[in-house]
């Protein structure tokens, strides 16, 4: 293929550099000729995660760049780190309850003390393991703590929390309990490693930790470090934006082949509301995106929150036919923690008893849920009680509409509508893109600048929620549907760039057509859809499905059900399977008829 002239550029290069890409602008392709230049050079490509590994790996391959090895940072640390030490690997890391039990921590006079120990303690490791700190006490954990309620709490057990903190990191270490992943790459990055390579590439690096950044620092191989500033969003990972640390010789690549100029335009205006925060972000993209036919349509949402209640207006009131959820559904109804939103609705329904998660059955009711919260910050578990509020008992047979219609990973291309966040759809394009209405407009923005003095801003935060909207809006290949409100002042639409409204003539950008009598998704208040009674024979009506074998979420909507008094045979009808089946699962599960 030709090169622009910005490629050739960096292909020709010597020297350590750092590569500013906008997104779209064919980085990948860029790395890989960087790569086919120096085909007698050892090289090492450092992949952000496991999925884009695979997949670079594939491309590297594919053209007979065998002298290139593909790595996360992850899987070149457990190489080096756990097989050498015979660790164990947690996968799924240390659920807060447990925490509490592997290093017997206090209760106090205030309640559940020792469990919002444990969730700090928790916080306190990530931190540390993600930072390029040599000791635990380097670090101020009230640095990352915003909560009014958190920090008091923080503040009075400071000393406790850190001391378990370095408890705990030394068990691991020891091996006295199984090992982290964020731990195996602080071990890693301590140990000083010398990377056998010419050239390493770290591509994604503005989303990179401060502890793997060290490691690539001290790497005596010539380094090339690529990203969008613009698009680090993973600040609540404790991620650093390398691409400002490295000081190496800077090149660009400013034109998209993703979408037109009229995406790039809005793109560019929306990183112009850096301006009310103070920072100076001169950005130009050439937008040459030629393709007109429309294959995926997405719903891309800032937070969990936001994409559940939109994907429910759509579900409830349309008729899509098939969905799916980057990232799987599951993911947003089941917390890291284990918790799920059938254990936050049975704590508000008062049926103690189907409560499974032990976190969430030592609550007393959802205002102590909600105070728990509130000293822990725990934003997975605030999603869920917001959600609980507003749909209630409707959840489990919201819930199972949804998981009908959602198809398989291998199906995602025949789904009508596909719907993520922001964070799980990164490094991915859709032909069409409908922005969900959770993001920061540009009103707000001016207005949280004008009302804090300046010294008080968050400058860092309202930075991030910048790069939040840029990264959704650079999603889109075709068409991007903007809601009125979160319109960029004065921004012209166009057939590139349509708006989303919400009043009564409006049509949303859906192919599927609206039920005759019903009103059409985004026009439907959530109040009132939430008084609509979604019965358990309704969704069985429109929603059949034979299951071949019961997994967890089948059992809660099971337990609650049961908990409702719902007959035997709708039972049977709603899962379609036989009385008898229904019978023995709830016995299984120990619940009497």
């Amino acid at each position: 293929m030709q090169l622009t002239s910005e490629q050739k550029a960096i292909v020709g290069s010597t020297g350590d550099i750092r590569i500013n890409a906008v997104a779209g602008s064919g980085k990948t392709t860029t790395i890989m000729e960087y790569a086919r230049a120096r085909l007698d050079s050892r090289i090492l490509y450092l992949a952000f995660n496991k999925a884009v590994k695979l997949e670079a790996a594939r491309k590297f391959a594919a053209p007979g760049l065998e002298h290139v090895k593909v790595e996360t940072a992850h899987s070149l640390a457990y190489k080096h780190i756990v097989f050498r030490h015979q660790y164990k690997v947690r996968a799924q890391g240390y659920k807060t309850a447990e925490v509490v039990a592997l290093l017997g921590l206090p209760g106090s006079g205030e309640r559940h003390a020792e469990h919002i120990l444990a969730n700090h303690i928790n916080k306190f490791v990530s931190y540390f393991c993600n930072s390029d700190k040599k000791r635990v006490q380097d670090l101020n954990y009230l640095d990352i703590v915003t909560d009014k309620a958190a920090k008091a709490f923080v503040t009075s057990f400071y000393d406790l929390i850190e001391q378990q903190t370095r408890l705990f990191l030394a068990k691991m270490d020891k091996g006295e309990i199984e090992v982290i992943h964020d731990f195996y790459l602080k071990k890693f990055q301590l140990s000083g490693p010398r990377l056998p390579y010419d050239y390493i590439l770290f591509d994604e690096g503005q989303d990179a930790s401060a502890a793997m950044l060290d490691v690539f620092f001290q790497q005596s191989a010539t380094k090339v470090i690529v990203g969008d500033t613009h698009q680090q969003i993973y600040s609540w990972r404790f991620a650093v934006n390398s691409l400002e640390k490295a000081d190496f010789k800077t090149y660009q690549l400013s034109t998209s082949f993703r979408f037109g100029q009229d995406i790039a335009d809005l793109a560019m205006r929306v990183l112009d509301f850096k301006k009310y925060i103070d920072l100076d972000v001169p950005v130009s993209i050439k937008g040459k995106g030629t393709g007109k036919t429309v294959q995926s349509k997405a719903v891309i949402a800032r937070t969990n929150l936001g994409l559940l209640l939109t994907a429910i207006d759509y579900v409830t009131e349309g008729k899509l036919k098939r969905i799916y959820f980057e990232g799987n559904i599951n993911s947003y109804t089941y917390a890291d923690e284990g918790a799920s939103l059938y254990d936050v609705l049975n704590l508000y329904n008062d049926k103690r008893s189907l409560i499974r998660d032990s976190l969430i059955n030592s609550m007393k009711d959802m205002k102590d849920l909600e105070e728990y919260i509130e000293k822990t910050e725990d934003k997975q578990l605030s999603m869920m009680v917001e959600v609980v509020k507003e749909y209630g008992s409707q959840i489990p047979a919201i819930l199972k509409s949804i998981r009908d219609k959602h198809v398989k990973d291998e199906d995602k291309s025949k789904a009508d509508m596909i719907f993520s966040t922001v964070h799980r759809c990164k490094g991915i394009e859709y032909d069409e893109v409908q922005l969900a209405d959770d993001f920061m407009t540009e009103e707000r923005l001016k207005k949280t600048a004008a009302e804090k003095k300046k010294e008080d801003i968050n400058a860092s935060k309202l930075n991030e929620e910048i790069n939040l909207l840029y990264v959704a809006v650079t999603r889109a290949k075709r068409h991007i549907f903007v809601p009125d409100a979160m319109m960029p002042e004065g921004f012209p639409f166009s057939a590139q760039v349509r708006a989303l409204l919400f009043q009564k003539e409006a049509k949303p950008p859906v192919a599927a057509s609206v039920p005759k009598g019903k009103q059409a998704p985004g026009k439907v208040s959530r109040t009132a859809l939430a008084k609509h009674n979604l019965s358990y024979e309704t969704v069985r009506d429109d929603y059949q499905q034979v299951y071949s074998s019961w997994t967890s979420e089948l059992d809660d909507e099971l337990t609650i059900m049961h908990g409702d008094e719902v007959s035997l045979s709708a039972m049977a009808d709603h899962f379609g399977c036989t009385k008898g089946a229904v019978r023995a699962r709830l016995k299984k599960l120990g619940l009497e008829l």
